[in-house]
């Protein structure tokens, strides 16, 4: 049996909450819409599965970082927003948006491969 591993580094617990290929940017989305339905999600993620997106959807509800709010009516209404936790995510996207725009152009610029 594997043992459970914890993270003890600020940036590995960091990493571990936001880390992954969608997480950060379904947070990009929700700071973008601040209330999103899930096909709105979906369609605004090109790639995403809709198994990957229920999971990753469940983890970061799990984790505090969103809040899913349903509606009884027929057919199913559901919102997902950030919480306050997922919102003190702000500046660390801006940092990261701000490092990738100094440095798209080299990265998108085929003649420097």
């Amino acid at each position: 049996m594997a043992e459970s591993y914890t993270p003890t580094c600020p940036v590995e617990i960091t990493l571990k909450i936001i880390g992954g290929r969608w997480k950060i940017l379904i947070i990009r989305e929700l700071f973008l819409k601040e209330v999103s339905r899930f096909n709105e999600l979906q369609h605004s993620l090109p790639g995403i599965t809709h198994k990957v997106l229920t999971h990753q959807l469940r983890v970061m509800e799990a984790d505090g970082l969103i809040q899913r709010t349903v509606y009884a009516q027929v057919p199913p209404k559901v919102e997902y927003t950030l919480t306050s936790y997922g919102r003190s995510l702000k500046p660390i996207l801006d940092s990261m948006h701000e490092w990738g725009e100094n440095r798209a152009e080299p990265i998108l610029d085929p003649i420097n491969d």
